[in-house]
């Protein structure tokens, strides 16, 4: 999810992330604000397509988060629990999505098969382009 913060929040002590109330948004109006032009590089402004889809919210309500990095991290899950995958290679990725599938637990925002498909289409791709390296290199040494 997105945090949306006021361009100048780190500026000033009364507006940054832990204020309360203080900390809300401001959508930017001045003139040369380059905030409002939504130009690169800058922080993003509130628009319409931030919000999470319903039926995220609706299958994520009531469930606890937990950050997975390795496979014991998945032992202390249970039904209750929605498990996020991340900062992990894709050789620990793959092994931890198998054992999800295997216990039958939820996933953040997709399911195992999708992230599994995802990771073997990009193994694919990156196969193949090793594939054409090679053949060409071939055909130059005959």
């Amino acid at each position: 999810m997105k945090k949306f913060l006021r361009r100048d929040a780190n500026r000033f002590a009364k507006f940054s992330n832990g204020k309360g109330k203080k900390a809300k948004w401001r959508s930017p109006k001045g003139r040369d604000n380059k905030m409002r032009e939504k130009r690169r590089g800058y922080p993003a402004v509130v628009s319409i397509g931030y919000a999470s889809d319903k039926k995220d919210k609706e299958r994520i309500s009531g469930l606890i988060p937990l950050h997975v990095r390795n496979l014991s991290d998945l032992e202390k899950a249970t039904k209750e629990n929605i498990i996020i995958v991340g900062k992990v290679g894709k050789k620990n990725k793959i092994q931890i999505l198998e054992k999800i599938k295997e216990m039958k637990l939820s996933m953040d925002k997709t399911t195992v098969e999708r992230v599994l498909e995802k990771i073997k289409k990009v193994e694919n791709k990156k196969d193949v382009e090793k594939n054409k390296g090679v053949k060409k290199s071939d055909e130059i040494k005959k």
